[in-house]
């Protein structure tokens, strides 16, 4: 498999990145430590090259009635420059990935897809497009940067010399620049902390990036890596796909019926409304160690009479609150707030207990 460069990679290896390979790209994975750059972002402010995700442009006459059928959120709740949080189903129900969909006006729409799914994702789309819309892959055009944090607003208002608190959570504009060409600036994140995510062409990414840096200084801005971002989704509860989402996971047991609607007729919907009428078998939990350990992912999970009842799909110390974190999937019927379950760590069974998501 060839691993794919960002277009910024002198700047993450000269800034001490350690690099990994993820979803086909050479990646930073941190670059001081996961706890430092994940409190930079609640307390002031960072920037992540998530370049890797998946940009796809469907248009045409046709385009909402085909993201109608193959999304399951309204896409009629849509005017230009909002975007919805959204997911694509397979006929069974689970979930091929959750994305974000921008309604670019004139039936023009812009997918934000997870990068170990873009493949997956396009060949799906393509598939089930019999109403002959287009869809387009620019995923090599563009590069992708988030500004999370308090202090993102004013570094970006410094960036693009205009005031942008007046952008709405979940809306975007695009905004010709004379430095960094056309750029798509939008309310959203993946860590709860508030900033934005800026869509950038390829040719002037490095540029945009050097300039964000510069006019962050004063904010303390610091790069930030993969590490800190799941660290920071985890504390939101927030769902990872290949973690707590997957082909073989419906909406209804991820608790993202919200995300489902019920006047739509999306692919996948009989198995949501089955679910959602008569329970699922398994559901999606947040959980919070009472004794000491560090859950992970496929660790069991048993209720208070040790019995085993599911697992654990992600899990972490949280480093702002410092207390040991999970998320896992167990039997319906044992879903209880502050009940008591135990996490299998290394053959010994640790207490914790269920509670709501976020964390913080």
């Amino acid at each position: 498999m060839n691993i794919k460069s960002l277009q910024n990679e002198k700047y993450h290896v000269e800034n001490n990145a350690k690099m990994v390979p993820f979803a086909g790209y050479n990646m930073p994975m941190w670059y001081s430590s996961i706890a430092d750059e994940h409190n930079c972002v609640r307390e002031k402010v960072g920037i992540f090259d998530v370049s890797h995700m998946g940009e796809f442009f469907v248009s045409g006459e046709m385009a909402k009635d085909f993201l109608q059928m193959v999304t399951t959120n309204d896409i009629n709740k849509l005017t230009k420059g909002k975007v919805q949080y959204s997911s694509i189903l397979n006929r069974s129900g689970g979930i091929i990935d959750d994305l974000l969909v921008y309604d670019m006006g004139e039936n023009k729409y812009m997918l934000v897809v997870n990068a170990s799914n873009m493949e997956k994702d396009f060949n799906w789309l393509n598939d089930n497009n019999n109403l002959d819309v287009k869809i387009k892959n620019n995923s090599d055009d563009y590069s992708l940067f988030a500004v999370q944090g308090p202090e993102a607003d004013k570094v970006c208002s410094k960036v693009f010399n205009e005031e942008l608190t007046n952008i709405k959570y979940y809306t975007f504009i695009e905004k010709q620049t004379n430095d960094f060409g056309n750029v798509i600036i939008s309310a959203t994140g993946y860590t709860g902390a508030g900033g934005f995510e800026l869509y950038v062409k390829n040719e002037f990414a490095e540029s945009l990036w050097n300039n964000i840096i510069l006019n962050g200084n004063e904010f303390k801005i610091q790069p930030i890596g993969l590490g800190a971002r799941d660290t920071l989704r985890l504390e939101m509860g927030f769902c990872l796909h290949g973690n707590d989402i997957d082909d073989s996971i419906n909406p209804i047991e991820a608790e993202l019926d919200w995300i489902c609607k019920k006047e739509i007729n999306f692919i996948g919907k009989e198995i949501v409304d089955r679910d959602r009428s008569n329970k699922p078998s398994k559901t999606l939990i947040g959980f919070e160690l009472i004794e000491k350990g560090i859950p992970r992912k496929g660790y069991k999970i048993f209720n208070k009479e040790k019995e085993l009842v599911g697992e654990v799909t992600s899990g972490s110390i949280s480093p702002y609150t410092k207390k040991a974190i999970g998320m896992g999937y167990i039997s319906y019927n044992e879903n209880t707030i502050s009940e008591k379950i135990y996490i299998e760590i290394r053959s010994k069974k640790v207490e914790a207990q269920i509670v709501k998501r976020p964390f913080i």
